[in-house]
Formats: C-alpha cells, structure tokens, sequence
C-alpha cells in the first residue's frame, strides 16, 4: 500500500477507482479476492470520505457485525482489511478528464497534472463534490466558526455544552441520541411532526425526550441568531408562529449536503439530476467499462446506506473482472475457501 504525493506522474493499474470513502475501500477487497490491482483517488486529504471529514466519531449502526462502530473506526477496519492486497492512493486531488484509450482501455488525468492508465474506471464519489445545505437565516455568516457549524468532529467539544440540534433525517437523530448524554442541554428542532430518518433511531428520540433528556421542537422552525461576536442565543417558531428564545452555545443545522458531480458531469454518462444512472446487473454505466457503486449512482429502489454500496462493489468486481481478463475463467470461491493472505 503506498500513498503518491507527487504530481504529473504515470500509474498504472486495472481499476482506477475514484473516490476512497468506505465503498470505494470495500471495492479493493473484493477487486483484490480477483486478483485485481487498485488505484483511488480521492479529492479530499484522506482516506474515508465523510466518514473521516465530517463525522470521524460518529457511531454507525447498520454495519453487518458491529452493533456499533465509530465512523472513523469502520475507515480504520477497512484500511486493514484492504491491506493484504496493497492498493495504492492519489490523495488531495481532484479527478478532472476521463480519457479513452485505442486498446479500449482509459487514462484518468487529476487537477495536479497526475495521471493512472486503468482498464477499468469504478466511480465511489459518494456524493461528489458537496457543500452544507444552509438554513436561510439573517446573520448567518457572522456566526459561522462561532457557535453554528455544519458537522460534528469531536462530539467532546459539546460536552456541557448547550447545544441545538436542526433537521429530520438520520444524521440529526443519530447525533440527538449521542449527544444526549453529553450536552448539559439539547434541543432538536424540527420542521415537521415526523422524522425522516431510520424508525428505531426516530423511536429512540421520542423516547430520550419523554424521559426529559432532549427538548424535541416540532412543526418548528429556525428564526434568529443571537450573540455579540458568539453565538448566545437562538429564537424558533412553531406553527402557531409563536417565538421562544432559547440560551444556545452551539447550533448545528443538520439539514444534509447539495451533491455536485464536478468535471463527471462532463464524462458522457448517464445522469440523473446529480446522480449516475445505472445497470443494477452489475453497476455499469453506458460507458463501457465504467461502473460508479456507493450513494454517487441511482436506479430503481435505490438505497444510500453504506452496506448497499458493499453490495454493488461485491457485483461490480465481478463484471469488472470479466471486462479486463474476457479469456479467463471466473473461478470465485468463498473467502473462506481461498483465503485471502494467499495473494
């Protein structure tokens, strides 16, 4: 395993994958039980994609084996179980061109001027590139680094701490029930009645504020910031249009991420709205030879949850395989059977 750091140079490899967040990690895996090399670059600075930018302490639930694991933790446990087949990284670049070769094969070019020959492309961008989805608020701007932030890095920094909470889907519920027993005070406001997130995680909520552990503000609304230089304060709504103010330290909108696939958008596939459409087959695009697995594609019944994207890498090494050695035999055995140090 080897990290390139040095611009305008050559790899070459039988998958490039772009993107190194969990899917893009697990595909290594399963593309290296095939023997198949990897290559991934990813724009951000290290391995992991949101789960190591936006929420490294964040605890994931729905992990095959883990009641509970950390974000970080899982990007740790995959980096390790990847290793034996010794990938190798561009990291802290952007990818900018897709190029098609004579012999079918392509050439991805970086915004640093490096260059991977592959027979094979695998798009893993999660979202692409992203930006918070901000609430529209009056001096908005002034508080930013102040009191209102768009992700959680240390929930530590929360601790006895009064804290609000904004959004409905499952970062703000998952983030409500750990930081519950952190902040001195929580709220979670809310627009509607109901949660857009996971039932069990929804139902853990109603219960942490029955029990009084969270203050839970629905059908309301975000209304005005308070502070001089610091956050101090903040006023919300609620159907009836009355206000209350409510004495805040902190104020995290959690209200997700506004996807944008970049120079992608550019690369001849399929798309629908920010997302690339697929062949649930095997996760191939109408480019030949390009697949794109993780919460970057969309089809049919689609579902952005991280062991989904495990799944579509696991069918997308087989078909990529296919593509790049069409004269060999698939023999594909059981991890267990094969065992995969023997490569």
């Amino acid at each position: 395993m080897y990290f390139c750091s040095h611009p305008n140079v050559m790899i070459s490899t039988d998958i490039c994958i772009v993107g190194a967040g969990p899917v893009g990690l697990f595909a290594v895996f399963e593309a290296g039980l095939l023997k198949m090399r990897c290559h991934l670059i990813d724009a951000l600075p290290q391995v992991g994609g949101q789960l190591s930018e936006i929420y490294p302490k964040k605890p994931i639930y729905d992990i095959p084996g883990y009641p509970s694991v950390l974000a970080g933790e899982l990007v740790d446990k995959l980096m390790e179980q990847i290793a034996p087949f010794n990938p190798s990284f561009t990291l802290g670049e952007r990818v900018e061109s897709l190029d098609r070769q004579p012999d079918e094969s392509f050439i991805v070019t970086t915004n640093m001027g490096t260059q991977v020959a592959a027979k094979v492309v695998v798009i893993a961008g999660g979202l692409g590139c992203f930006e918070p989805r901000k609430p529209e608020l009056a001096r908005l701007d002034d508080f930013e680094h102040k009191g209102v932030s768009y992700m959680i890095l240390d929930p530590e920094k929360y601790r006895g701490k009064k804290v609000i909470l904004a959004g409905g889907g499952d970062s703000a519920l998952d983030w409500a029930i750990h930081l519950a027993d952190i902040a001195a005070e929580l709220t979670l406001v809310h627009r509607n009645e109901t949660f857009r997130g996971a039932l069990d995680s929804s139902e853990k909520v109603f219960e942490l504020a029955q029990k009084g552990k969270i203050r839970l503000l629905l059908s309301s609304a975000l209304e005005e910031l308070h502070g001089n230089g610091q956050l101090s304060a903040v006023s919300v709504s609620n159907k009836q249009k009355e206000v209350a103010t409510y004495h805040a330290d902190y104020l995290i909108p959690l209200f997700g991420l506004s996807p944008k696939l970049g120079p992608i958008e550019n690369w001849g596939l399929n798309l629908d709205k920010s997302a690339i459409q697929v062949n649930v087959e095997d996760y191939s695009t109408n480019v030949a030879g390009v697949f794109a697995i993780g919460d970057i594609n969309t089809y049919p019944g689609k579902l952005k949850l991280i062991l989904c994207g495990f799944h579509e890498a696991a069918l997308m090494a087989q078909s990529a395989f296919r593509y790049v050695y069409p004269e060999q035999k698939l023999s594909f055995k059981y991890t267990t059977v094969n065992g995969i140090h023997t490569f």
